[in-house]
């Protein structure tokens, strides 16, 4: 039987569900879609009249959410009303990885799909199609489907994995315009139902069709492969250091190479972002699970190398602050994991800083969408000491002339562009000297700064 798909509900309206949904709603006016969340706090804001205090900065989302709400496209905290009515269900809550029990600091949490699987199969009185949208580990839908098909009741449950493959920044865009979208499933007229809702305005020869398992470890492999090539040329740029080479050259000749080509080869201070880190160890752990032991080792050391490079940037500071930053000011200029986003999950910033604090450093922080308690939440999350001591050692400034002022140095953690166009001039005249800045995102012009005063250090040269 075909499949009529009139309304949607996407279960979790974070970073994924919120973005994704906002863009379907605004390409399918005929088709309802409510995105609820138990989080009244997020869903008040989505229905802020302010488009400007939405929860998610991303670009171009303000005026998707300004055309489709309130047409079709709504928030929610009623999920049970919207499970009931919805043809088709989204699940896009959090999988983060285990702090607890078997699998701790590796496997995925599951226990927000499970509640949502559970849920559903208590409110659903028809026929549902269900689609992962969550980054999942390999055969999660056959738990989704062991518990939605052992309800006891007559509803038929449809299991689709539908991947998200969006980079924070320019996630509108990515699904606007996708590389691909990637459908996996065993039903041929649940699969068709939502290849017809992308065909609405993706070309159909980008949209795969695959079988559950192959969709759900393809989202894991796209990101393991994404962070390995950040973590190796991360690795290069430490030997560049060593050897008088270049990064940023040796990154444009084998980027020139149409075999490797020349996407994610920027060496920096380290990749964050919720996907990568957690992607990664989901990956090492399902390999350990099946005893596949050399696979396992093989991904967790791009792990290592993110570390290590986060790790050996702040030992640089403190090395070249002649080996103390004791009581020393020191400005961290971009808190968010990357530009465009206010999301600060697995920030390079965040371990740095918390290095540096550990060290007795006077952290001054500045972003210009991150906001000043999410700063000390994320700090305090690590427990590496007692909040009130994080509180006395950490600040946030409004004004990064502010931040820097009295600073013995800047550390560049994310490459936001209005970086690019501070006055350095007023920034060295306030500041200690010697005055360094210690570019992990290879931002800045190094000539320009050495010619102020500047001593400058960046990532790779």
């Amino acid at each position: 039987m075909a499949f009529t798909i009139k309304k949607i509900c996407c279960i979790g309206a974070g970073y994924v569900g919120g973005p994704t949904m906002s863009v379907i709603a605004q390409q399918c006016p005929d088709i309802q879609i409510t995105l609820v969340d138990m989080n009244t706090e997020r869903i008040a804001a989505w229905n802020n009249p302010d488009l400007d205090q939405l929860p998610i900065y991303e670009p171009g989302l303000s005026d998707i959410v300004a055309e489709a709400r309130g047409r079709n496209l709504f928030f929610s905290t009623d999920v049970e009303k919207a499970i009931e009515e919805a043809d088709m269900i989204f699940i896009s809550v959090n999988t983060p990885t285990k702090n607890y029990g078997k699998g701790k600091g590796m496997a995925a949490d599951l226990k927000y799909i499970e509640l949502c699987a559970r849920q559903i199969a208590d409110v659903a009185t028809s026929d549902k199609i269900v689609v992962e949208k969550s980054t999942l580990p390999v055969r999660t839908a056959a738990a989704l489907k062991s518990i939605l098909h052992n309800t006891g009741s007559s509803v038929n449950f449809h299991i689709l994995s539908n991947p998200e493959f969006l980079a924070e920044g320019t996630a509108i865009q990515d699904l606007l315009n996708p590389d691909r979208v990637l459908i996996g499933g065993e039903n041929k007229e649940a699969i068709q139902a939502l290849v017809d809702i992308y065909a609405g305005w993706v070309d159909k020869d980008r949209i795969l069709t695959t079988n559950l398992w192959s969709s759900e470890l393809s989202k894991l492999t796209a990101n393991a492969f994404l962070a390995q090539r950040v973590s190796s040329i991360n690795s290069i740029s430490e030997l560049c250091e060593k050897t008088g080479a270049d990064v940023q050259e040796v990154a444009k000749a084998i980027g020139m190479d149409t075999r490797i080509g020349s996407k994610f080869l920027k060496a920096s201070v380290g990749f964050g972002g919720s996907c990568f880190q957690k992607d990664i160890l989901n990956l090492v752990y399902i390999a350990r699970s099946y005893n596949l032991q050399e696979v396992a080792d093989y991904w967790e050391q791009v792990i290592l190398m993110n570390n290590h490079q986060k790790q050996r940037f702040a030992d640089n500071i403190i090395q070249t602050l002649f080996n103390t930053v004791n009581g020393k000011k020191i400005a961290i200029l971009g808190w968010a994991f990357k530009k465009d986003t206010n999301d600060t999950r697995e920030s390079a910033a965040i371990y740095v800083a918390d290095h540096l604090l550990n060290e007795q450093a006077d952290i001054h922080v500045y972003d210009p969408k991150v906001p000043a308690e999410k700063v000390f939440v994320d700090l305090e999350y690590l427990n590496s000491r007692p909040d009130a001591e994080t509180r006395r050692l950490a600040s946030v400034s409004e004004d990064p002339y502010e931040a820097c002022k009295d600073a013995h140095a800047i550390a560049i953690l994310t490459e936001w562009d209005e970086f690019k166009t501070y006055d350095w001039a007023r920034i060295k005249r306030n500041m200690k000297s010697p005055s360094f800045i210690f570019d992990g995102r290879k931002l800045l012009d190094r000539a320009q700064l050495e010619e102020l005063g500047f001593v400058y250090y960046a990532i790779g040269e």
